[in-house]
């Protein structure tokens, strides 16, 4: 007991003989704004007036939604080129004839298709079929029937195409009536013809069956079939079209004009290279190629343009949800001076109330924020189902969406904060009498 109490009088004892006497730690008092103060009159200021904060979170929504909106369509619109490309258009390859060197590389030539460009093209990879098309001059006469009529009102005759037996292949045709010329007909020269249908209106012919004749600068051709529907070469449906052989042998076609290549998705850029080389190895640089786009710029190409049109709305929406939420605070700035007043009065610092009003437009950004994504997202939705597509947006798109919101609400809050941090309370106490 003795060695206890000796052991605990020894602080004691140390104390008196350094000159003060041991007495226990008090824990400081804080003054002024606690964080959790803060966030609580912060979040009664911006719940005080519901009606006012909805006015406010319009702009800020509208900016955000547009930008979510913005980011999910362009990514889902680019995302359904997979599904809907456009089959005729990727998998098209032209060739047309172009500007070569010349001789002693003295002058540039026109470089001509060859008659057998289809057989040179054949055996490149990626390449399903191929045609070769002219135009005939426009000199040839194209009627229904060998006798005129001298009373009657002249109309400009169809066109006379030439094109080998794989056109309906290539344009994707379809034939209303009868059949298209084959490799038979072109071989032999035969005097056939197939007729677009707004052609064969003109005409007036609107069947096969009895083999009825058209006439080409004054001689008999057996109209076989009528062209009904074409995915591009619309000109087609307006035209005579005979086989190339029989227009080279008997029209006065001298050479042709154009090679269509249809070709496999994804084929465009091999097609596109060793076609020239395959039609002339020594002059490859002297023809003009049309190769279809490839999906990634498609795909980028889309993007940026709904990322320019609705960026630009968003962005337009989002200044005006700023200068509503700058509004709004100046106006409770201007309510509240004698409340700014008496905590001034009662100890708080010009960072305390400067840090509650730029907390409350804080949290009025961030539920602005919050707001806009969750409508973009809905929006996105929608317009997904109508259209019978697979939404797609990126994960960050909503964080995205929020922090701009949080960013737009603090920029908007900055000088409504720093002007109610700068009033004295002298000032608003006496301006509340």
């Amino acid at each position: 007991m003795n060695e206890l109490q000796t052991e605990t009088e020894e602080p004691s004892r140390r104390s008196r003989l350094a000159g003060f006497s041991w007495r226990p730690r008090r824990s400081r008092v804080k003054t002024g704004f606690t964080t959790q103060d803060l966030v609580h009159e912060a979040l009664e200021g911006v719940a005080a007036r519901p009606s006012r904060l909805i006015i406010t979170l319009v702009g800020t929504v509208l900016g955000i939604a547009s930008l979510v909106l913005t980011i999910g369509l362009a990514q889902t619109a680019a995302g359904q080129i997979s599904q809907k490309f456009d089959s005729v258009t990727a998998t098209r390859v032209t060739v047309e004839p172009g500007k070569a060197d010349g001789p002693g590389n003295t002058e540039r030539v026109t470089q001509r298709l060859p008659w057998d460009a289809v057989e040179r093209v054949s055996q490149i990879a990626g390449v399903e079929g191929s045609t070769l098309i002219a135009e005939l001059s426009q000199g040839l006469s194209v009627d229904a029937v060998q006798v005129q009529d001298p009373g009657a009102v002249p109309e400009a005759p169809p066109k006379v195409i030439a094109a080998s037996a794989g056109l309906m292949d290539v344009v994707s045709g379809s034939l209303s009536t009868g059949r298209f010329f084959d490799e038979g007909h072109a071989e032999r020269g035969d005097r056939v013809v197939v007729l677009g249908k707004k052609a064969a209106e003109k005409l007036g012919i609107n069947r096969v069956t009895g083999q009825p004749a058209i006439f080409i600068d004054d001689r008999a051709y057996t109209v076989i079939g009528i062209l009904d529907e074409v995915g591009v070469r619309e000109t087609l449906l307006d035209s005579a079209i005979v086989p190339i052989t029989t227009a080279r042998q008997q029209l006065g076609l001298t050479k042709p004009q154009n090679l269509d290549i249809r070709i496999q998705i994804g084929a465009g850029p091999v097609v596109a290279k060793q076609a020239p080389i395959a039609l002339n190895p020594n002059s490859p640089e002297g023809f003009k190629i049309g190769a279809p786009a490839s999906m990634s710029e498609l795909q980028g190409s889309m993007e940026a343009d709904f990322n320019v049109l609705f960026i630009a709305i968003g962005a337009v929406a989002l200044l005006g949800g700023g200068i509503g939420i700058a509004n709004v605070t100046l106006l409770s700035v201007a309510e509240r001076r004698s409340e700014i007043g008496l905590r001034r009065a009662l100890g708080a610092r010009t960072k305390h109330i400067a840090q509650q009003f730029m907390l409350e437009s804080l949290i009025t950004g961030v539920l602005g924020g919050l707001i806009g994504v969750s409508v973009g997202l809905i929006g996105l939705l929608i317009i997904s189902v109508i259209q019978e597509w697979t939404p797609v947006v990126s994960w960050w798109a909503a964080p995205a969406g929020v922090v701009v919101g949080a960013i737009v609400g603090l920029a908007a809050g900055t000088y409504p904060a720093l002007k109610a941090a700068r009033i004295e309370p002298v000032d608003a106490l006496r301006d509340a009498r």
